[in-house]
């Protein structure tokens, strides 16, 4: 729980200082011995603890040379405070932020609540033995700024938050115990009392408006499929309707076209897009954001039985066109061009956002910090990097060209579901771009940026990261 209390005395209280400033100059509340001052070289992501006479006490946190700290690190050095000092357990720290509110002004509160609460996210565990950790975190040094505004943005701040780690609960989650049946079940009792509403589609409902691409892959396992759409309305002043697509994919073993085992235990994670989906929409909910927005996430498992697709069938899709399978571990193409034709044709989306962990492709050319972006829309494009500036998420921009377009085309269908080994995130984003019926539209390969086994970031930890919930998040809010 994050609160403000200009006087509480807590356990611990942190506070941030730059490297090429006094300490003494930059807090009035105690002096630091000369001693701990000369030991202490306030480079970026150092600290030292004290505890000065009274038993209060400090952890000190450098900040780095001024010219080189920026707003984007906020969030990560708060994070990287929070972790050093959950190592002592204790239940009450305060976050002096007089700091921050000098050089950016209350914009940056947000970004602090978001270092703390993601800095205080913990992997989830199933061990029977549990050790049960609370932490009360009082917001200090804001005296002169309007204490309204710094609580209505914790507020905003931990909205925010909740989505990431609503995300990231939902990817940690292993794929028994996140069946595509449980996903909607839980993302419906997660919207319980807020303004979205929650609509789960059977394996009946999804043959009978002829989604057979989504089927198709979906039939593979005796955990039926799900078609969870997630509806918040609350612009009525335009008609305007994003789509956030999301693939769901809550077990993907590669169906006939099997992983090797060593990708084995990443695959309860093929579902971080619809979770991305679930967590953005809620925190926009949350927050009561003006914007018409549904999202749509496909949920089912690819597994080997006697109902799975193999290599070399073709099938149908909700938009008619036929699709050649040559690789079933392909398949969230396969939900998602029928989950888009979906937002199109049942919820009158006007703008298309996929999201998916799509292909290992673009881990070979982007790594673990970058996610892919494809688009037809340079407006559209334009608007979400300025959101994804403003949420720290990094993304790259990859080129179409019509050879692209022309490496998945079929001998005997409309359209095949892989191109040649190579350039495999354009043509895999190309593939659904064939389903958007020329719908401002962008694509989003998180395939690289879902999950970490080592965090790159303070505020990652090891499993699932939220990747997408804030880009998504930002690219709704009224430009300032």
């Amino acid at each position: 729980m994050i609160s403000v209390d200009k006087l509480k005395k807590c356990d611990f209280k942190i506070i941030f200082v730059y490297e090429d400033e006094s300490i003494n100059a930059n807090r009035n509340l105690y002096d630091l011995p000369e001693k701990i001052n000369k030991v202490f070289h306030k480079k970026y992501k150092t600290s030292i603890p004290f505890i000065e006479e009274g038993g209060v006490s400090l952890l000190y946190v450098g900040l780095g040379e001024k010219t080189k700290f920026g707003f984007n690190k906020i969030k990560d050095i708060v994070a990287y405070s929070i972790k050093q000092i959950k190592k002592y357990e204790v239940e009450d720290i305060s976050v002096d932020i007089s700091m921050f509110l000098k050089e950016y002004d209350v914009r940056c509160i947000k970004d602090v609540v978001l270092g703390i609460n993601l800095g205080l996210y913990e992997l989830k565990n199933y061990k029977t033995s549990k050790k049960q950790g609370k932490c009360n975190i009082f917001i200090q040094g804001y005296e002169g700024y309007n204490e309204e505004r710094i609580v209505e943005d914790i507020s905003l701040g931990t909205n925010i938050s909740d989505g990431v780690m609503l995300a990231r609960d939902l990817v940690n989650t292993p794929a028994n115990m996140l069946t595509p049946i449980i996903m909607a079940e839980t993302i419906a009792s997660i919207y319980e009392g807020t303004a979205v509403d929650v609509e789960v589609l059977d394996e009946n409902y999804i043959k009978d408006i002829g989604m057979e691409a989504f089927y198709t892959v979906g039939k593979s396992s005796g955990n039926p499929p799900r078609l969870i759409v997630l509806r918040y309305l609350a612009d009525p002043s335009s008609k305007d309707i994003t789509a956030l697509v999301g693939k769901g994919v809550t077990c993907d073993t590669g169906g006939y076209c099997l992983k090797p085992s060593n990708s084995m235990d990443g695959i309860k994670g093929d579902m971080a897009g619809g979770a991305a989906v679930a967590g953005a929409i809620y925190s926009l909910a949350k927050n009561n954001v003006k914007a018409n927005v549904v999202g749509v996430i496909p949920a089912a498992e690819n597994r080997i039985s006697r109902e799975s697709f193999i290599p070399g069938d073709v099938i149908g899709s909700m938009s008619g066109k036929t699709i050649e399978v040559l690789n079933t571990d392909a398949e969230g193409r396969l939900i998602l061009a029928d989950a888009v034709t979906y937002a199109i044709q049942k919820e009158g989306a006007s703008k298309i956002i996929d999201i998916a962990t799509l292909t290992g492709s673009v881990v070979n050319a982007l790594g673990f910090s970058t996610a892919g972006v494809l688009t037809n829309n340079d407006k559209f494009f334009k608007e979400f990097k300025e959101a994804y500036s403003t949420s720290g998420e990094k993304y790259w921009r990859f080129p179409i060209c019509d050879e692209h377009r022309d490496m998945i085309k079929s001998n005997i269908a409309d359209i095949k579901n892989t191109g040649k080994s190579y350039c495999g995130t354009i043509t895999a984003g190309l593939f659904i771009e064939e389903f958007v019926e020329n719908m401002p539209w962008i694509h989003l390969d998180i395939a690289g940026t879902a999950w970490v086994d080592t965090p790159l970031y303070e505020y990652q930890s090891k499993g699932a990261t939220g990747a997408g919930v804030t880009s998504m998040y930002y690219l709704f809010l009224e430009k300032e």
